[in-house]
């Protein structure tokens, strides 16, 4: 819709030039002219942006506010000089502010050409999804990377299937590297469409951003970004022991934000209370939400860092029915670098893990310095299983490539279809689920998805 507004506002302004080089060129012809195409302009962007069809509104909030801003001044402009205006418009003058409007509102409209009109994937489950938000905050821990002290702050996001539902299973996602929350919205859609409850969460600082309990907002720590950055490159310069070091300092701080997360939500459901450690505006809903909560069916899913976080708890815990890594190294089985090479923990994985993942070669894996850690892990776990999907690449195991075209090839966007890639992924994970938490269905996971 951006570009087609766009083009609107283009002709508008080019057919304001062309009158200026007719008769309504006189000044008082064209002070009414500018605030009539002004007029149109504003009412047509807010009828795009207020149209039911139209998602991700804030997309057109800044060219809103530049059309709307032009359209007041120009209509107080004729109304106090349509009277006084004398002679012809400066033709010249039209036609370079004609371009330079067309400048200025295509670049308040580059939210709208980055990001698409997304709203997630049709489910397939009977229950209609809400979402209720909170920041859990644990006073066991500093933030390690605030310098005041603060405690740890993980905002978790509960989407949930509306009505009378009770015993849910509850499904804890993470997000990767420089990701968001919402990063797999169709994902909890579709599970929370089945009957689970499934708790987002975001990890500040590692998160592209996030909010506080103080309402500011917390960007991606740019040290985390470089060193990802650096470890993901071709920096011969690094060892696989900085390596090594730097991953688990990573995988350590999501592993103790999501035992956090389950060990509160766990206690709020005994308890039937929220302690101090919640802090939310829809006290009543979470509450609700909680009570719904099965603490007894738990399964874990992540992208990417998050993936390999969800792995590592599962291994820890025994109140963790079934684990989803989506395309992230298992860092945590990976117990040390010796000679330059990985350790690997032999000891069998305890519950049952499915690794969807792209395709690579050998060759790529050989080049990586956790080799070909994923695939002995599942060939070692007790009940493990790992599915390629040919065609698709990092960021196809979200929803990023249908949210934003231009920001999924940028990160990491295969030949596949992104729509019908994650409308797979979704089915997978929601067999996965249903047969191993659930106990219902039959398991139907291919090792390879074309």
């Amino acid at each position: 819709m951006g570009k087609i507004f766009l083009l609107v506002f283009a002709v508008l302004e080019i057919t304001l030039v062309v009158l200026t080089f007719t008769k309504f060129g006189e000044k008082t012809a064209w002070l009414r002219n500018r605030a009539i195409v002004r007029l149109v302009e504003t009412g047509l962007l807010a009828g795009i942006i207020a149209a039911p069809n139209i998602y991700l509104k804030w997309r057109f909030f800044l060219a809103l506010f530049v059309v709307g801003f032009r359209f007041l001044t120009a209509g107080i402009s004729w109304l106090i000089r349509h009277n006084s205006a004398v002679g012809m418009k400066k033709r010249g003058w039209s036609v370079v502010n004609c371009l330079l409007s067309i400048i200025l509102i295509s670049v308040t409209l580059v939210p709208s050409f980055i990001f698409a009109n997304y709203h997630g994937l049709e489910t397939t489950g009977e229950y209609e999804v809400k979402q209720v938000d909170t920041i859990l905050v644990d006073e066991s821990r500093l933030d390690e990377f605030e310098n005041d002290g603060s405690f740890r702050e993980v905002p978790t996001h509960f989407y949930y299937p509306d009505g009378d539902v009770k015993n849910c299973p509850l499904i804890v996602f993470s997000h990767g590297a420089f990701g968001y929350y919402q990063s797999n919205f169709s994902t909890y859609n579709e599970l929370a469409s089945h009957g689970y409850i499934v708790a987002a969460l975001d990890h500040p600082h590692h998160a592209f951003f996030t909010t506080d309990t103080d309402g500011n907002t917390v960007i991606v720590d740019n040290d985390f970004i470089n060193d990802a950055m650096e470890i993901g490159g071709d920096n011969e310069g690094i060892t696989n022991e900085l390596v090594f070091n730097t991953t688990q300092s990573w995988l350590k701080l999501r592993v103790d934000d999501e035992n956090f997360v389950l060990d509160t939500i766990k206690a709020a459901k005994d308890g039937d209370t929220l302690g101090k450690a919640w802090h939310t505006e829809d006290e009543a809903t979470v509450k609700k939400v909680i009570s719904e909560i099965d603490t007894d069916k738990i399964g874990l899913i992540g992208h990417s860092l998050g993936g390999a976080s969800g792995v590592a708890v599962g291994r820890e815990r025994r109140d963790i029915d079934a684990v989803i890594d989506l395309d992230g190294t298992v860092l945590g089985e990976v117990s040390k670098i010796k000679d330059g090479k990985c350790v690997k923990n032999k000891k069998p994985y305890p519950i049952p893990v499915l690794v969807i993942s792209q395709e690579m070669t050998e060759e790529q894996e050989k080049s990586d310095v956790y080799g070909d850690v994923t695939k002995s892990f599942v060939k070692n776990a007790r009940t493990g299983q790992r599915t390629v999907f040919a065609g698709a690449k990092h960021m196809d195991f979200t929803d990023l490539p249908m949210l934003s075209p231009y920001l999924g090839s940028m990160l990491g966007h295969g030949d596949i279809d992104p729509e019908e890639c994650m409308t797979k992924v979704n089915s997978i994970v929601l067999n996965w689920f249903d047969h191993y938490i659930k106990h219902e269905g039959k398991l139907d996971v291919q090792s390879r998805v074309e």
